[in-house]
């Protein structure tokens, strides 16, 4: 017994385990990619179903978001002339680099804004006034206020019990044109193109004609401005001519009528410092919101979402799905995939349909798998297998009868140690509980060999690894000598295959499992956890068996 070589040396040799690993890496972004890859194919119905929702969601919102027209009109700044001067090219200054800053402050400031604002009598607009809050914001507001209130409420309560008086409420005043004028000045813009003397006066609404008014009047307005300032500046002075103050009231006026009718001076404005090089006009559609752009975004956030999904699944979902997969966990190789077939335990003596063809070339495969990784410890004669599981539940028997019967089908006598079948009425119960019947009662009274009585099932000698005598499964012991005769005597004869009970529940695995050549653990797929997989392996080897691969049992059927 001491002279065993340890599990892994003989898995060496079948495997050649102790080789150094190949330099093929399984980091980096290509493996990343293939792992997605993979779990795209596996959960596909998943990832188009979290895909679809987000579609959806997306798609829904961006069209219940009301359309944004926008209008721009463009201001070129020219040198500033001088209020007196009546010449075109006369008293003129050099433009410097902070004045087109500076006139952008001047638009932006409240003065224009609110010139702009009265004069296109926007305060009665109804996408400016107040707005009942979304839906999103309307719960952020009740959460807010809700922990404020839950905050708050013992300091109320004890000043309350103290007994001051409560104070008075105060009701908020909502004022209309108030919000109005801050919904308008968050609405219009004023920038700098580049480092240049150009400046762009947008406005965005969802009125598709109102962007172009506004845009312009702004413009005007600003012009109005100007010569305005230089009109009162020429009345103050002496030296302006009558003809001057004529042409500065002119230019006044029809900025002042560009700027309340929402569009341009009708007549030059030569005094304004700027010139208008482009007229808002109004939008031919709207600018917003990008309803593609957004379902797009929402695609892209709902299959981000659907591999959150599954990893999250992944993570606490640790079941056999694959041998693949439970190689990559355990390093060691799967050697089976047994698929469900409903109505299928066993190998029938001819092949009917499709489904009875699945499984016997999965318990086909098995056997060549097993046949391959069992040549260097082959006897001449026999090989001695071992399937055993974590639970009772995972299939063991539907495989070990199949694999038996295969294994027989090619003239070569097998021998099948299976758990004790309650159901079998084909052995009278005195004879069940005699002690030939079963290697346990067989170990409790000393029994030979030749003593033994093997039922013959469809060309497989069966013998019951424990007895229905309660005394005789406790007090044998599957270490015994004569344990091992008769597992000998039945290799003389032919194959050996042992139908192990669940490791979970009882020990006498763990001893009879030391006796097979090697020993294959089945998992159930979506049932037997990986953890439980390598308990097993961790139990078997501990014992000095031989743990050669897995097999999967109820496996998912792949075609091609």
């Amino acid at each position: 017994m001491f002279n065993r070589p340890r599990p892994l040396d003989v898995t060496s040799r079948l495997w050649r385990a102790n080789e150094a690993p190949s330099d093929e890496s399984t980091d980096g972004p290509i493996a990343l990619l293939r792992a997605l890859i993979v779990l795209a194919a596996r959960y596909k119905f998943s990832l188009f179903a979290c895909l679809s929702i987000g579609l959806l969601i997306a798609g829904f919102y961006a069209h219940s978001l009301p359309p944004i027209y926008k209008a721009t009109t463009t201001l070129l700044l020219e040198p500033r002339r001088s209020a007196a001067s009546a010449g075109e090219y006369g008293a003129q200054q050099s433009l410097d680099l902070n004045r087109a800053d500076s006139e952008l402050q001047t638009i932006r400031s409240e003065r224009l804004l609110s010139a702009v604002f009265d004069s296109l009598d926007l305060q009665t607009s109804p996408e400016l006034g107040p707005q009942e809050p979304g839906l999103l914001q309307s719960l952020t507001q009740n959460i807010t206020s809700w922990l404020k209130t839950a905050g708050t409420a013992d300091i109320e309560k004890g000043s309350r019990q103290v007994g001051d008086p409560p104070g008075p409420r105060t009701v908020p005043v909502n004022d209309g044109e108030m919000a109005a004028y801050l919904n308008f000045t968050n609405r219009i813009t004023a920038r700098r193109v580049g480092q240049s003397f150009v400046i762009e006066i947008e406005y965005s609404s969802s009125d598709p004609a109102l962007p172009a008014r506004v845009a312009n009047a702004a413009a005007s307005g600003y012009i109005f401005q100007v010569i305005a300032f230089k009109e009162q500046i020429a009345r103050a002075g002496t030296e302006a001519l009558q003809g001057r103050l004529d042409s500065l009231a002119r230019q006044v006026d029809a900025a002042r009528e560009a700027m309340q009718s929402g569009s341009l001076p009708a007549i030059p404005t030569p005094d304004a410092d700027a010139r208008i090089i482009g007229a808002a006009l109004p939008p031919l559609g709207p600018s917003a919101p990008r309803k593609s752009l957004i379902v797009a975004l929402g695609g892209v956030l709902g299959l981000l979402g659907g591999f959150g999904v599954v990893a999250v699944k992944l993570a606490l979902n640790r079941t056999v799905r694959d041998g693949k997969e439970l190689s990559s966990e355990l390093g060691l190789p799967s050697l089976g995939s047994i698929p469900y077939v409903a109505g299928v335990d066993g190998i029938p003596w001819r092949i009917t349909n499709s489904q009875q063809q699945k499984f016997v070339a999965a318990i086909h495969d098995l056997r060549t798998s097993v046949e391959i990784a069992c040549t260097s410890l082959r006897s001449d004669k026999s090989i001695a297998i071992a399937l055993v599981a974590w639970t009772p539940d995972a299939g063991v028997s539907t495989l070990c009868r199949g694999l038996a019967e295969l294994i027989s089908r090619s003239n070569r006598h097998v021998t099948l140690f299976k758990p004790l079948d309650g159901e079998d009425s084909r052995v009278e119960g005195a004879q069940r509980m005699s002690p030939n019947s079963s290697l346990a009662g067989a170990a409790f009274a000393g029994l030979s060999p030749d003593q033994l009585v093997f039922e013959e099932v469809a060309g497989v000698s069966v013998l019951s690894i424990h007895s229905e005598d309660v005394n005789a499964n406790l007090f044998a012991d599957f270490r015994n000598p004569r344990v091992r005769q008769i597992l000998d005597d039945a290799r003389s004869r032919g194959d050996v295959i042992l139908d192990l009970p669940s490791l979970r529940y009882s020990t006498d695995a763990l001893a009879l499992a030391t006796y097979a050549d090697v020993v294959l653990i089945v998992a159930r797929a979506g049932q037997t956890t990986i953890e439980d997989v390598s308990e097993s392996v961790h139990l078997l080897r501990g014992a000095g068996a031989n743990v050669a691969g897995t097999v999967i049992n109820r496996a998912r059927w792949r075609l091609g």
